[in-house]
């Protein structure tokens, strides 16, 4: 439900088993469908001649979540999309909450997976992932629920995202002490644990032209990390093919220049 997952047959038969769970058809999603983002699947999928259905679209897993959640208070399925259904009363009321960021502030449009979508500053993106990882001055009911996601998300990152994904790829290196999450147009959502007296930190990058070609996320979010103090530099280097400093190869695959991040956190 934290995920935009690559739609491996694992992702499905998890998914497939919290529906039977909680009375889900996947046909109550709204999402609807696309190629799954990991390319063996994919390719796996053509093989088979089969058409990929909503659980392997990315968002399946939140949507699956809200469908949950409006079944657990006996509200609509139908609408569950509409800005003005309870869920999604709630969904805004919690980030506002969790931001800082006045809810006439945040502006809603509509998702690529026709979720209400939200747009608010970096600063309470920030402060919102800072809560989540760390939600010791939070009321005791949403500190019990943000501890609930990030135990979930740090035990299993394979869920929230998949193989080869940078996502993945540093949370199960991180051992628990970090949650990340990507979404479109170049966003990178960070929450780093408290640790050794520490207090938790939120960090949300932006890539200004939504890396297209995802040469720069990762990349960004590792110096970030590095500079922090946050990761080793023997993890950093464990982490090499995302970055921060990256090769750049012609169509023969020789070297031609160099990628990496020139900015000094204040």
């Amino acid at each position: 439900m934290c995920a935009s997952h690559s739609g491996t047959d694992e992702h499905v038969r998890v998914l497939s088993e919290i529906q039977a769970k909680t009375g889900i058809a996947e046909t109550d999603l709204m999402c609807g469908t696309h190629p799954p983002y990991d390319k063996d699947t994919a390719t796996e999928l053509i093989r088979r001649g089969e058409e990929p259905t909503a659980n392997r679209h990315n968002c399946s897993g939140k949507h699956t979540g809200m469908l949950a959640f409006a079944i657990m208070k006996g509200e609509p399925l139908q609408s569950y999309l509409e800005e003005t259904h309870p869920v999604q009363v709630r969904i805004l009321q919690t980030l506002s909450e969790m931001s800082g960021a006045a809810k006439n502030e945040i502006r809603l449009g509509v998702d690529g997976c026709s979720a209400p979508n939200f747009a608010l500053s970096l600063y309470h993106s920030a402060w919102a992932w800072a809560r989540l990882a760390d939600p010791s001055g939070l009321p005791p009911a949403r500190a019990e629920a943000c501890n609930t996601i990030t135990s979930a998300m740090t035990s299993h990152p394979e869920m929230v995202g998949g193989p080869r994904h940078f996502d993945t790829d540093l949370m199960r290196l991180a051992e628990g002490r970090i949650v990340i999450k990507a979404g479109a147009e170049g966003y990178e959502g960070i929450g780093i644990l408290p640790s050794n007296g520490k207090k938790g930190l939120g960090v949300a990058i932006k890539i200004a032209d939504g890396d297209g070609y995802g040469r720069a996320r990762a990349a960004v979010s590792l110096e970030v990390l590095r500079q922090l103090g946050v990761l080793s530099e023997g993890q950093i280097t464990s982490l090499a093919e995302y970055g921060p400093k990256r090769d750049v190869l012609n169509w023969r695959k020789l070297v031609v220049g160099e990628m990496r991040p020139v900015f000094d956190l204040n």
